[in-house]
């Protein structure tokens, strides 16, 4: 493996509430070999661990993945696919509900603007990051300078080696790590099943257990046209896991907090999770009163309502664990334990709390309005998104690459192209009742007198601008997107498109407040989180994971079932219990089995596994991310986790957290016998 291995420095158990054996999101380059040795008696080698990081696979729409043969196929879960599959359907055609089975290569369909990343090398640039801000330097011109390091950095390391670049922060600025990327943009669906069987339970059952889900799609990488070459690849292990076995979860966990301190976690408590949730719940309300106008509405807002009703049950329950006085009490307690230590052997670091304190301060005074206006809670509009980037793209051009901002430096514009010139469809219906809702969420979270959102609104109510806006632009049209695209900063001003005009608008105190972030709180803080592990790394050396950065990591746990109430959860459902679920509910909705389903009844084998559950560290990110045993084989297909593994944003357990996922007999089962993928499990090496 190509990796220089880092000093890594650890923000602590001390930060965390008490650990326990299979807690972590691991580096790939610094995995816990002597804990998996001492506790499984298995040996991580190079070898292994290189093919399992060539073989993980990042989407750029939130989710994970693997190659499962030597072909480029990958396999994900269908709510990963769902946004190709939305954005490949037409109201003839619904790929979402009916699914999809490409029987030969040439029907398989190119996905608009899906971006697939493949890590190859990690590199430690700590020092290099670090040098670039003196001690001292006040904090707007520390961030600027750290954002220029970091910036050459990865043009550096694309120039030299072609591939995509990024640096990743880890222990909120403790350590600055280059990952590269093989990227592949050809990517075509192969195969997805229905919506009905993928999200069966619907809402009701998600984040819960039991759960019946066919939550699986592949899809295919090509380069040049052709397939590409994956030789590092995931072979199917068609008996899947068995009880007490390690497993390991090999993805991209989007967030975690446990390395937070208490001040960080009681803002979140009392204003950012209640913010987040009051937004998604009225996004939620008007989505569902949209899809109930007829069936081509449902079908529009199919996908965006999933998405917000997923937030909005996530958010929920970190919230009920923030509430929870026996977690926040644990975190308050090592707190204070780890402030003594410093007190005692190195009071210098104490200083670090103070600053986090002070920055949540800072924070309350502007946060709603920076998620409403930089972070563009108010325009929830994918026509305001292109219009944005469009604006900001021709003033960023301008300047030198280090100056620019982060998502507009030179090695990312490729990346945003593909989503700005994306030929997916938009539905002006959907874009108008989107952006009225927000919009009206907006005044009523800073009142009808706000001076930035009333430069939104001009003289209108939120409905009746919306539909101004939506009729006065032509972004739909990719042409008239290229064509703004190539005008200077001085040309796109003189533009008359309504949404060109209202994200000009807005801009200049959008970027005010973005400024706001970095200098008041991010930098800040990212100076006093490495201080505390530069501390914890004296103390303690490397013991704990970094929080989760939707970047590549190696969790691992054991299969087994819990307790709930005195009675014993199984580790794993099997297709009877599917179909035994089905008829209680009288096969109506959310419980409903396709038709396919209902008709190959008698073709399945009922007991065979359906879904299961390990102990392993996962959250949202991981969602399609490999399951695999000891022998880098899959077993399963992660895609959700339990109710009680929604306090993992904040602290590890395993007494009744599970992460979910499907079994490999089952996808393997389900394919040959319903879907009739002869070529597909050929492919997999399960049929001659």
């Amino acid at each position: 493996m190509k990796v220089l291995l880092p000093a890594l420095l650890s923000l602590t158990l001390a930060l965390s509430a008490p650990g326990r054996a299979d807690e972590g999101m691991w580096l790939l380059n610094a995995p816990p070999r002597e804990r998996i040795k001492l506790d499984y008696g298995f040996e991580l080698t190079d070898a292994w661990l290189e093919r399992v990081m060539r073989a993980a696979v990042r989407f750029n729409n939130g989710g994970s993945g693997s190659f499962v043969s030597p072909e480029g196929l990958v396999i994900t879960n269908h709510h990963i696919g769902a946004d190709a599959l939305q954005k490949l359907s037409t109201p003839q055609r619904d790929l979402v509900q009916q699914g999809y089975l490409a029987r030969t290569r040439a029907e398989e369909l190119p996905c608009a603007d899906l971006e697939l990343n493949v890590l190859l090398e990690i590199e430690d640039v700590t020092e290099r990051v670090e040098a670039a801000v003196k001690p001292g330097t006040p904090s707007d011109q520390a961030a600027e300078a750290r954002s220029a390091a970091m910036t050459a950095l990865e043009k550096e390391s694309a120039d030299r080696t072609g591939l995509r670049s990024d640096i990743v922060t880890l222990y909120q600025g403790g350590a600055y790590h280059l990952y590269r990327f093989k990227k592949y943009t050809d990517v075509r669906l192969v195969m997805a099943p229905e919506q009905a069987i993928a999200f069966f339970g619907g809402d009701a059952h998600n984040f819960e257990y039991p759960r019946y889900n066919f939550d699986v799609c592949f899809f295919r990488v090509y380069e040049n046209g052709k397939p590409a070459a994956t030789p590092d690849f995931l072979p199917f292990n068609q008996a899947g896991p068995q009880a007490g076995e390690l497993v390991f979860v090999v993805g991209n966990p989007g967030r975690t907090n446990r390395l937070d301190t208490v001040e960080r976690l009681e803002h979140l408590r009392d204003l950012t999770l209640p913010y987040r949730l009051a937004r998604v719940r009225h996004a939620e309300a008007n989505l569902l009163q949209y899809a109930q106008l007829g069936p081509e509405q449902a079908r529009q807002a199919q996908g965006e309502l999933y998405s917000v009703a997923n937030a909005r049950k996530a958010y929920a329950g970190q919230f009920q664990g923030l509430l929870n006085d026996n977690i926040m009490s644990a975190k308050r307690a090592a707190q204070k334990s780890l402030q003594e230590r410093f007190q005692r052997q190195l009071p210098e670091a104490n200083l670090a709390f103070q600053e986090i304190a002070r920055s949540q301060k800072a924070l309350a005074a502007f946060e709603r309005e920076y998620s409403l206006f930089e972070q563009a809670n108010a325009f929830d509009s994918e026509l305001f998104s292109i219009a944005r980037h469009l604006v900001r793209l021709a003033a960023e051009r301008r300047l030198p690459g280090h100056q620019r901002l982060r998502e507009y430096r030179d090695t990312a514009l490729e990346s945003l192209e593909l989503t700005l010139f994306s030929p997916a469809p938009i539905e002006p219906d959907l874009e108008k009742v989107r952006l009225a809702d927000s919009l009206t969420f907006a005044a009523e979270v800073l009142g009808g007198d706000d001076p930035t959102l009333r430069k939104a609104l001009g003289p209108l109510s939120p409905e009746l601008r919306a539909a101004e806006l939506v009729a006065g632009t032509r972004l739909v049209e990719v042409a008239e997107r290229r064509r703004l695209a190539g005008l200077d900063a001085d040309s796109l001003a003189r533009e008359k498109d309504a949404m060109i005009r209202l994200a000009l608008a807005v801009d200049g105190p959008s970027r005010a407040l973005r400024k706001r972030m970095e200098t008041e709180v991010e930098e800040p803080e990212r100076r006093a989180y490495a201080q505390i592990a530069r501390g914890m790394f004296a103390l303690e050396g490397p013991t704990m994971a970094p929080d989760a950065t939707f970047s590549l990591r190696l969790a691992y746990g054991r299969v087994g079932g819990y307790q709930v109430g005195g009675k014993e959860v199984p580790w794993f459902t099997t297709f009877g219990e599917a179909f035994q679920l089905a008829a209680e509910h009288q096969n109506a909705a959310p419980f409903q089995l396709p038709v396919r389903w209902l008709e190959g009844k008698e073709r399945l084998n009922l007991r065979t596994p359906f879904d299961f559950v390990s102990t392993a560290d996962t959250i949202g990110g991981n969602s399609g991310s490999p399951v695999i045993n000891r022998a880098g084989q899959l077993v399963g297909i992660n895609f959700d986790r339990n109710r009680y593994g929604l306090v993992r944003n904040f602290v590890y357990t395993d007494q009744q957290a599970r992460h979910i996922a499907v079994h490999s007999k089952a996808v393997l089962e389900a394919l040959d016998r319903l879907y009739g993928a002869q070529a597909l499990l050929v492919e997999l090496g399960q049929k001659q």
